[in-house]
């Protein structure tokens, strides 16, 4: 099993910044990938951005592109997303996911074995 705690988040103003962390602990070797996700309240849950685990290969939602920055320290098995520039539309609830399935760097929360309690993040106009 692998455990993922979020924290980080908190409350803005419109244009400023974030970084969330995610650490994870227990069998952390299996991690292949971590992703953010987010959700708002009424929509669905929704890809943010997500990272392989051992090399440099990331992917965005379209929507934080040059905004949202994902990063990770395998040391600490810890994998962070800077958030600047933040709009109101960006107010969620932040989960940080893990898999370990070695298939890729996957957008699809079905993906995604394990999973943090959520942070959350708002956003004032």
């Amino acid at each position: 099993q692998v455990q993922l705690v979020e924290s980080g988040g908190g409350l803005v103003q419109a244009g400023g910044s974030l970084r969330l962390s995610c650490a994870g602990t227990g069998r952390t070797f299996s991690i292949s990938a971590m992703g953010w996700f987010r959700q708002a309240p009424g929509k669905e849950r929704e890809f943010v951005a997500a990272t392989w685990w051992s090399a440099d290969n990331t992917r965005y939602a379209d929507s934080v592109k040059g905004r949202f920055t994902i990063s990770r320290d395998n040391a600490k098995n810890t994998v962070y997303l800077q958030m600047n520039s933040l709009k109101p539309e960006d107010s969620a609830t932040y989960y940080c996911a893990a898999d370990s399935s070695y298939r890729g760097v996957a957008s699809s929360a079905d993906e995604y074995k394990y999973w943090g309690q959520g942070t959350q993040v708002t956003v004032s106009s």
